[in-house]
């Protein structure tokens, strides 16, 4: 099942969906180029939950090149994620950024379900 993000976001051209994981543009740029230059243009970035690091869940990104039962998918501008509805559950309306600074370059994803998270950036906790 696939479901398409709605509003626009103003900071990256991001699309804030209603339902589901939304890619701003600079996220969607990055995801095309990691796929192009591996060669594999029909992979989709899956994004997983876990529990685990300081706050108490963590996000994890890899790209696969199949869905399972309980998965739903999400394209933008031609690049798929795809997530279980276990951590659907926790991201549902997230947003996944491309941040480059002077400290790095990283994805980010703007979760609005998470109520707290760790200095680095890299757990959550929704509680």
């Amino acid at each position: 099942m696939s479901d398409a993000p709605t509003n626009t976001n103003d900071s990256d051209a991001a699309t804030t969906p209603a339902n589901g994981i939304g890619l701003s543009e600079s996220a969607v740029a990055q995801l095309s180029s990691l796929i192009a230059a591996e060669d594999c243009g029909d992979k989709m970035l899956r994004i997983t939950v876990n529990g685990g690091g300081c706050s108490g869940f963590t996000y994890a990104f890899d790209f696969d090149d199949s869905t399972r039962d309980d998965d739903k998918t999400y394209e933008t501008d031609g690049v798929t994620v795809v997530v279980d509805e276990a951590s659907l559950e926790f991201i549902n309306g997230a947003i996944l950024n491309y941040v480059e600074s002077l400290g790095g370059s990283h994805f980010q994803l703007e979760n609005p379900n998470a109520t707290s998270s760790c200095g680095c950036g890299s757990s959550f906790s929704v509680y």
